[in-house]
């Protein structure tokens, strides 16, 4: 009895860790970002730029579309804080939005740390793609010229420490990122008050 007990309350566990930050993989899970691929990577500190100089040279390897208008089959937003030493870093407007010409299906438009994922066929989003649609290195060991174990960092997600891989997290609705590089800032937010609408 209490093997079974025991049993249902792991997968409680791993029922809440899935909702709670996303999958890690999956059959269908996004494809690794093959860094070596990409050019215009910003491997320095922050501040980022929006990374837009080389971004149609990106989404060929990445495998995205240039596209004309927003997508509506997927239409899901995240968002992302960045602390470096305790100050929060601003993520850039107009990731992914390439000179009023066209946007990929990862950008943001302003710089409230929004991220809009806003596809035109069904598929799975990881925080990787994000950040390489942006032209910022994100690894296992390294976010942009951060690496560990020279400059310890932590990946956040709804408030709760994430442990694996931050490249392969999959994209969900109302996913709060946190990136504390360094010291830490004096709370770790928990959740964003997304505008109504999104």
């Amino acid at each position: 009895m209490a093997f079974a007990a025991s049993g249902v309350a792991a997968i409680a566990i791993v029922a809440a860790l899935f909702f709670a930050f996303g999958r890690g993989s999956s059959s269908g899970a996004p494809p690794p970002v093959d860094w070596s691929k990409l050019v215009g990577v910003q491997t320095g500190p922050a501040p980022w730029n929006a990374g837009v100089d080389h971004l149609p040279d990106r989404l060929g390897p990445l495998g995205l579309p240039q596209l004309g208008a927003e997508g509506t089959v997927i239409h899901i937003h995240q968002h992302l804080d960045i602390y470096v030493n305790g100050k929060h870093e601003t993520v850039p407007a107009q990731i992914g939005i390439y000179d009023g010409q066209f946007l990929t299906e990862l950008h943001t438009h302003d710089t409230t740390g929004v991220m809009h994922v806003e596809s035109v066929k069904k598929r799975e989003f990881s925080l990787g793609e994000f950040f390489a649609v942006w032209g910022v290195r994100l690894t296992s060991r390294c976010v942009g010229g951060y690496c560990r174990p020279k400059t310890p960092w932590k990946l956040y997600v709804n408030g709760a420490r994430y442990p694996g891989d931050p490249s392969k997290l999959v994209l969900i609705k109302h996913q709060e990122f946190a990136f504390v590089i360094g010291k830490p800032p004096k709370k770790i937010p928990t959740a964003y008050q997304f505008p109504g609408g999104l």
